[in-house]
């Protein structure tokens, strides 16, 4: 692969990136660095495959975010302002409209799906739970790695929810991105063979030393969630997927390693689990 960095999980395919977009995929590509653009929901699904079929360091991931299961959630960010070219509507996973997006050679992954605890209230998560377990059997079927989007609330632990759906389901691995939940959450995680991956939040937080040092390396992978979360030197700006050689940076850092020796290997198991050419 000529890319030396991979960010496993943006979203340059959000409206935050319209007035600059090509600009920004431009820097990520003199930076050496290939991105995978994940879906929320039909619109941005459709927009991270036009930009993998324009650019030849972009990918894309299709799928329903747990946030885009029910008409609750609005991020200027993702949806733009007022929701003018996308709107989060309240999508039911159709398999069929999906499944046509994977025509596409570059589409390396479903989702971003899961469990979203901490936006959304109780009457919400039966149907989050509904879509995600038909996104984890359309991934089996068309045999593709999962997009993990978990996140607990103070009361409720959405990493336990989401494995325990997952190992009666998936026969596909998947990764568990942005992950914010214990050294004992993703001891599991690692057990059942998903890989957990960081953002920038790791260069001014200390909270996931702990799991940074302890995990395998060859099951850690790094992303920048790209607009949100900028790691350290950028802060209050937006991100973006050049970015991402700050976490790489951050990742050798704490585990004490050669960075060039982790740079390789998390872009190793970017190409393995995505499948990445």
């Amino acid at each position: 692969m000529k890319f030396q960095f991979v960010d496993i999980h943006t979203h340059v395919n959000f409206v935050a990136f319209d007035a600059d977009r090509e600009e920004v995929i431009q820097r990520a590509s003199d930076a050496g660095v290939a991105m995978i653009n994940v879906g929320t929901q039909v619109d941005t699904s459709r927009k991270a495959i036009e930009i993998a079929e324009k650019y030849e360091n972009a990918y894309a991931i299709v799928g329903l975010h747990p946030v885009h299961t029910t008409k609750s959630h609005h991020d200027e960010k993702e949806l733009g302002e007022g929701g003018k070219e996308f709107t989060s509507r309240g999508e039911n996973f159709d398999m069929n409209v999906y499944r046509e997006m994977l025509k596409h050679p570059k589409v390396v992954g479903i989702g971003e799906c899961g469990l979203d605890f901490y936006h959304l209230d109780d009457a919400s998560i039966a149907k989050q739970r509904e879509d995600f377990e038909k996104q984890i059997d359309f991934a089996n079927e068309v045999r593709k790695p999962l997009m993990l989007h978990v996140r607990s609330n103070k009361d409720r632990s959405a990493y336990k929810d989401a494995l325990e759906i997952l190992k009666a389901r998936a026969k596909v691995k998947g990764d568990f991105h942005f992950f914010a939940g214990s050294w004992e959450e993703a001891k599991k995680i690692l057990d059942f063979g998903y890989t957990i991956s960081f953002t920038g939040v790791i260069t001014f937080a200390r909270d996931y030393d702990e799991i940074i040092k302890n995990a395998p390396l060859d099951m850690i992978m790094s992303e920048t969630d790209a607009p949100y979360v900028s790691p350290a030197p950028f802060r209050g700006k937006r991100n973006e997927p050049a970015h991402v050689r700050e976490v790489v940076k951050k990742i050798a850092e704490i585990r004490g390693k050669d960075y060039e020796k982790v740079r390789v290997q998390l872009a190793e198991n970017a190409t393995r689990v995505f499948g990445l050419k």
